[in-house]
């Protein structure tokens, strides 16, 4: 028979991590981890949340294209024909998605697009690697600026395009099928 008032040993484990992570994350202790109402969830469900932080400030901060052994260091976009490039591009997108990269919001642009956006923007832009398993870096194509107008004209939804022109009282532009439509790599 089982005494319910004594700690089973997994407890216990859950308790002792769960002291190492505090220490652990103590020199880098700010709002983030006192944002989180600990009290509320279970033991085991903190320590993830706490070893994710953990992770995310051990991780090195690189240029994509770095995650890769060897680097990642696709052909310039004026260096290939457009059947080349779209076989390459996939062969891209696959590698990023392998690391845990998605590209959103793409089907307004041509490959030749995307392609000069992955090479010019993402695969040089310096991420924090987080080899986490869990975690995936989802990578807003619609533009630097992340433009509204191509958010609110290919991928928004009527709610998000009302209630965009109900806080910014702008005109909005007209809705359309976005031009490449494609079927990336997704999360599960």
């Amino acid at each position: 028979m089982v005494d319910s008032r004594r700690p089973q040993d997994i407890e216990v484990e859950e308790l002792l991590r769960n002291a190492e992570l505090r220490n652990a994350l103590e020199p880098f202790y700010d709002e983030s981890i006192s944002r989180v109402n600990v009290q509320h969830l279970p033991l085991s469900v903190e320590n993830e949340f706490l070893a994710s932080m953990l992770a995310w400030e051990h991780a090195p901060v690189l240029p994509i294209y770095r995650w890769f052994e060897p680097e990642l260091r696709p052909p310039r976009p004026n260096m290939l024909t457009d059947e080349n490039l779209h076989e390459i591009l996939w062969d891209v997108i696959d590698k990023l998605f392998e690391k845990r990269i998605i590209l959103d919001f793409t089907d307004h642009l041509s490959d030749r697009e995307l392609y000069k956006l992955v090479y010019r923007d993402i695969l040089p832009s310096r991420e924090k690697k987080i080899d986490s398993g869990f975690n995936f870096l989802h990578w807003d194509c619609t533009g630097p600026n992340r433009d509204p107008e191509i958010w609110l004209r290919y991928y928004a939804t009527e709610e998000d395009r009302e209630l965009w022109a109900e806080t910014y009282r702008l005109p909005l532009p007209d809705q359309a099928a976005p031009p490449y439509p494609r079927d990336l790599p997704r999360e599960e």
